[in-house]
């Protein structure tokens, strides 16, 4: 049964290990001992710049799907800038949880932020920029970095009144 395991790469070279993965796979004609090889990637939102570019999640590893046998495994390891299973000698394939998480990852079902390089400072003005409250200028009362989000006051209607919000939801 094929299952999926983490091999360990040179880093920036994960690219040319599955190039060089696929092309040895079908030159030994391993095809049924070997399904997909990946490099798990993601577009990455960065606050502010609107852009998202495709940002492995782990460099330095590929995630191979195949069949645990001394031929597969002689295969891999032979490769060009593979160091090593994840587990060594007797690798251990991910769970059906963790390959959901990383394919849920991959397709965008759950979101990946680049950590911003805007440090929001207590007291500093900001300009609210999505949401109800967008166009409203506020201070910062209180920064959460664990969750992304910021307290900021906004006066409405002459009194300040806390508004809760994302970090790309604002612009200093």
């Amino acid at each position: 049964m094929k299952r999926w395991y983490v091999v360990q790469v040179y880093a920036g070279f994960e690219e040319q290990v599955k190039a060089d993965l696929t092309r040895q796979i079908i030159k030994d004609g391993l095809q049924d001992l070997f399904g997909e090889v990946l490099i798990p990637s993601a577009k990455v939102r960065h606050f502010f710049e609107g852009e998202e570019p495709e940002q492995q999640l782990f460099p330095g590893y590929v995630l191979v799907e195949m069949e645990l046998t001394p031929p597969a495994m002689r295969l891999v390891l032979s490769s060009p800038r593979v160091t090593k299973f994840l587990g060594g000698q007797e690798p251990a394939p991910l769970s059906k949880k963790e390959i959901d998480r990383i394919m849920s990852l991959m397709t965008g079902e759950v979101s990946v932020h680049a950590s911003t390089t805007v440090d929001f400072i207590v007291g500093t003005e900001v300009e609210i920029v999505d949401g109800p409250f967008s166009g409203f200028m506020g201070l910062i009362d209180r920064v959460d970095k664990e969750t992304d989000k910021l307290s900021v006051m906004v006066s409405i209607f002459g009194r300040s009144t806390p508004v809760e919000l994302r970090f790309d939801q604002v612009k200093r």
